[in-house]
């Protein structure tokens, strides 16, 4: 991760520190739109080769209905670039939002890859909740 003034730059691509952006999320705090919980969600998939806890955050932001029993991700997998596509809604007063994203990645080989999908967010319990997701060509 990039280091900005002693403090790692987030990888969700904010250009803030991670302390001040994604950290909070992961440690509980609520999300306050569906981009918000996106863009933390892509931080957990960054970190988590080195922060083994964040599957526990991955798994808890989804929502009940669509939640696996456990997560399995390539632990090669280096997730480099976050770029939002497009939002509908998914601000502080509503109650569902779609998120559409570019996610660039490196598989263990090296080779390059980009997960762009469309995502759906809903709220529950007040707090944002990752439903589902369409890949996108």
């Amino acid at each position: 991760p990039m280091v900005i003034a002693g403090e790692i730059a987030c990888p969700c691509g904010s250009g803030a520190e991670y302390s001040g952006c994604c950290e909070p999320l992961h440690l509980g705090a609520p999300a306050h739109t569906a981009e918000a919980l996106m863009r933390s969600r892509c931080s957990a998939f960054a970190l988590s080769s080195t922060n083994p806890a964040l599957y526990g955050y991955l798994l808890s932001s989804r929502h009940p209905s669509t939640r696996p029993a456990t997560l399995e991700l390539d632990d090669g997998t280096v997730w480099r670039k976050l770029q939002i596509v497009d939002t509908v809604a998914g601000g502080p007063d509503d109650d569902t939002g779609i998120v559409e994203f570019r996610a660039s990645y490196r598989d263990a080989n090296g080779v390059p890859g980009v997960l762009h999908e469309r995502s759906n967010f809903v709220r529950v319990n007040d707090h944002w909740a990752y439903l589902d997701g369409r890949g996108m060509m």
